[in-house]
């Protein structure tokens, strides 16, 4: 998987960045399971890739509630 562009997230609509945000989450709970059994990764980065989508979508989120609420 690669990395989510941060315009891309922004020109989502707020349903689809949620939308997307659970996606990551459950694959990345997924492969962490796999890692855990002791199962060899398919991409030995992709976990820390999904951890940047999930992370970027989050900042996008955050930044917007700041500015919803008339933040800086």
């Amino acid at each position: 998987m690669p990395l989510i562009k941060t315009e891309e997230i922004r020109k989502m609509d707020k349903s689809d960045r949620e939308e997307k945000l659970e996606e990551l989450r459950d694959e990345l709970l997924h492969e962490k399971g796999v890692a855990a059994m002791g199962g060899a990764p398919e991409s030995p980065g992709r976990i820390s890739t999904i951890k940047r989508n999930i992370a970027r979508i989050l900042t996008v989120i955050n930044e917007e509630n700041n500015k919803s609420k008339g933040g800086n």
